[in-house]
């Protein structure tokens, strides 16, 4: 299928994430990012599906922090 290598990143870094929140950050050391290089990967998979699939990506920002935009408080 075609969603299958984002369905297993995705589980990859759900597991990763699961793992450090329970070990690391609810212990509290929350220094590090053990799980960035797989969320990268998903997102970047995800992304590229959405531009294959012309999906309208307005409002998709959840899918990580821009880089270059400020905010504005204003």
């Amino acid at each position: 299928p075609v969603a299958a290598p984002r369905t297993e990143l995705k589980r990859e870094y759900d597991q990763c994430f699961n793992r450090w929140f329970a070990e690391k950050f609810l212990k509290g050391d929350s220094a590090g990012d053990p799980c960035g290089q797989l969320f990268k990967r998903y997102q970047l998979c995800v992304q590229k599906a959405i531009k294959e699939k012309d999906i309208p990506i307005e409002g998709l920002e959840f899918m990580g922090p821009s880089k270059g935009k400020t905010e504005n408080s204003s």
